[in-house]
């Protein structure tokens, strides 16, 4: 009996997992056709500049997924739960991403080489993620300043109430884990949006193209989310390819805005394709270093 369980459990996640690569696949369907119609309405400029905005946030909102995994993971999320967090967790970012990229444009409009902040921010961001300071661990969690913080700010039951966020403890009206939970969610997407944003107008500075790059990226999230959490483990070299994306845009943002030298957006959708493919190859053909090294 307990090996059927476990066959039908395996079978349910392959199920799930199934539906997840289909809905994404959907995603990047409808993503291909609007980059397509901009092209057409546009031009040839304007649609490469949106696939290599794409293609630029769908990397890093992988990055930002894996801390979404460990978030779980250290609070005990179910299934349920994670969908319910992920729904507010996107809706969110959306909002918070139209705000941050219209205060960017201006920003960029009124004083150009603000965009050299833009790239020290993706450097640095970059030469943490390579040296492992951007690395979290389950077990540091407990130390993460964000989730203290909010640990402060949220008074929160020991359990979980299903699916609600607030529930009944002792008489009194108490959140839930889950609520802690969609907090640290949230203020995590605000630090990873100090990297995503500097990186999309190192591609562009057109609001228009830089929103709707973001908004496809934001919405196969979900889908995205369910493939990821599957082959997490697998791929080893990936956030090594994210870092060296955030340097390379990093770098033609002091190209471009420094030294007059400029870099063809077809030249940045072919090295940022690359980088990644290399990095998913990377994960897939060679082993891991042993946890010695």
């Amino acid at each position: 009996m307990a090996l059927n369980d476990g066959t039908d459990a395996a079978q349910d996640d392959k199920i799930e997992l199934n539906g997840d690569v289909k809905q994404l696949a959907l995603y990047v369907g409808a993503t291909a056709v609007f980059g397509a119609g901009v092209g057409a309405v546009m031009g040839i400029e304007p649609a490469e500049q949106f696939f290599a905005g794409y293609l630029l946030e769908q990397s890093l909102s992988i990055d930002n997924l894996f801390v979404f995994i460990l978030v779980f993971r250290y609070f005990k999320t179910d299934a349920a739960g994670q969908d319910k967090v992920l729904g507010y967790g996107i809706g969110g970012a959306a909002v918070m991403r139209f705000v941050l990229i219209l205060l960017g444009a201006a920003a960029v409009e009124q004083f150009r080489p603000i965009l050299l902040v833009f790239a020290a921010t993706l450097l640095y961001a970059s030469y943490s993620l390579l040296t492992g300071g951007g690395e979290e661990e389950e077990e540091d969690m407990a130390n993460n300043w964000i989730v203290n913080s909010c640990r402060k700010v949220i008074s929160v039951s020991d359990t979980y109430d299903g699916d609600n966020f607030f529930t009944m403890a002792n008489g009194v009206k108490v959140a839930t884990p889950l609520l802690l939970v969609v907090a640290v969610i949230e203020l995590s997407d605000v630090v990873f949006a100090v990297d995503s944003i500097p990186a999309i107008f190192g591609v562009t500075t057109d609001p228009f193209i830089v929103y709707t790059s973001n908004m496809f990226a934001i919405l196969s999230l979900r889908a995205l989310y369910g493939f990821v959490a599957t082959v997490v483990d697998e791929l080893e070299y990936l956030q090594t390819a994210v870092a060296l994306v955030l340097g390379f845009i990093g770098l033609k943002l002091v190209g471009e805005v420094g030294l007059n030298v400029e870099i063809s957006t077809l030249a940045s959708l072919v090295v940022v394709v690359a980088l990644l493919g290399g990095g998913v190859a990377a994960s897939l053909l060679l082993p891991p270093p042993s946890k010695s090294d």
